[in-house]
């Protein structure tokens, strides 16, 4: 009996893949087409977005079919992404009891744990057995979402601790509950930040983590395929903005040639705007260049070990911060960690470079070249490293002063430092 559900589980992950490869229409008359059952697993499986995609092109009754069998927070998610007035109809249509749990989901800030989590578990009491639990899963269980992790409830709706289902399962049927459950097990309040909760669900290897209120009181579970939902959210997130650009949202395939253009016009906007710096940095050293020519055939050459060596720096503390690697940490240690890197980089890519070019060229030229590496290599680690520390601290996204950004203001100072270097060693 297993071989076909795995054979079905399989096909409902190919068809799912095509369908988001599809442009809307065609996704949605796709999806019109499959039988009841495997439409709402299809949909189930779409990103917010996409899922927004398909209701506008389906009729009234399969949308109200499609939303209401939606878990509550996997609603949340597509209430959110849809415009207030349809998010508001569809709420109106929604039975009572999805109703309120809806609500109870949207009081919570938005990227909250409230907002993640699911209020719908299948709750233990400690003195049950494990046969009287078992028998309580079998009855229950299919109207909740999960019955891998169940909470261990004592008065008040207190939680008391976790129950594992695989436990549970192998345990003595007469054994306690209360002795079988995990005791003070790790949880979160309602308002902590989705991407901290979703690590936390990651670091400690967990299926589920309890969401409690000032009381103790459970008010719902945030289950691991929802966290890794908001993690690889953050992961597209930061990968787009490290390489200039709005995330999609969306399969690529799926997107608009407009809609990609779109996300990349503002920031190669704001890139060409911040590279009028070193436009004015060459036009102020424009006498110096007149004056001593083969200082230009080395401008690529310092620009482009700046700028990597910042966007190195950068990429290496975004990366830090998002494992969470330097809580609890001061920015000064870390910026003077990466400055001396970049010191130590820049003194070896300088050595090498300085008998070549005092052979082909002369030895104030080679000084020159070899000071203005150490400086910039160094000076591009202090920002690199700098930037994404002080971005965080002000609230804004650390992946929003990326490579690109980086780089952009790396090759502005680091021109700058060349052409004073040059004037104190050559005289100019």
């Amino acid at each position: 009996m297993d071989e076909p559900a795995k054979g079905t589980h399989q096909e409902t992950i190919a068809n799912t893949e095509a369908v988001r490869r599809l442009e809307p229409p065609a996704r949605a008359a796709a999806l019109s087409r499959m039988a009841p059952a495997e439409l709402r697993t299809v949909f189930e499986q779409l990103e917010p977005a996409l899922q927004e995609e398909v209701i506008a092109h389906l009729r009234d009754p399969q949308v109200h079919r499609l939303v209401e069998d939606l878990d509550p927070d996997d609603r949340v998610r597509l209430l959110e992404q849809l415009p207030k007035p349809v998010s508001q109809l569809l709420l109106a249509r929604l039975s009572p009891h999805e109703r309120r749990l809806t609500h109870k989901l949207l009081g919570f800030p938005e990227e909250s744990a409230g907002r993640i989590m699911n209020p719908e578990y299948l709750p233990l009491a400690p003195e049950w057995s494990a046969a009287e639990a078992l028998e309580h899963v079998r009855r229950q269980g299919r109207q909740v979402e999960t019955v891998n992790v169940l909470p261990v409830l004592g008065e008040g709706r207190r939680l008391l601790g976790l129950m594992m289902l695989s436990d549970l399962v192998l345990a003595d049927p007469a054994a306690r509950v209360a002795d079988l459950m995990v005791s003070s097990p790790p949880s979160v309040g309602p308002e902590a930040d989705q991407e901290e909760v979703a690590r936390l669900l990651q670091a400690a290897d967990l299926l589920a983590l309890p969401v409690l209120d000032d009381d103790g009181q459970i008010l719902g579970l945030i289950t691991v395929d929802d966290a890794m939902d908001v993690l690889q959210s953050e992961i597209e997130e930061d990968i787009a903005r490290a390489g200039a650009s709005e995330p999609l949202d969306r399969p690529y395939l799926s997107v608009s040639v407009f809609r990609l253009t779109r996300a990349r016009f503002v920031w190669l906007l704001l890139l060409a705007l911040a590279g009028a710096l070193t436009v004015n940095v060459l036009n102020a050293f424009e006498s110096v260049l007149d004056e001593v020519v083969t200082l230009s055939l080395f401008i690529p050459l310092l620009i482009g070990v700046g700028g990597n060596s910042g966007a190195q720096a950068a990429t290496t503390i975004i990366r830090a911060m998002t494992r969470g690697d330097l809580e609890g940490r001061g920015p000064l240690p870390i910026v003077l960690r990466e400055t001396r890197v970049g010191l130590l980089l820049g003194t070896a890519i300088a050595a090498l470079a300085y008998f070549p070019v005092m052979l082909f060229f002369n030895q104030p030229l080679a000084t020159t070249v070899g000071l203005a590496l150490i400086t910039i290599c160094t000076g591009a680690n202090l920002v690199g490293a700098g930037m994404p520390l002080i971005a965080d601290r002000v609230g804004i996204d650390p992946a929003v002063v990326s490579a690109p950004v980086v780089t952009t203001l790396v090759d502005a100072l680091g021109l700058l430092a060349y052409f004073l270097i040059a004037r104190a060693v050559m005289g100019i």
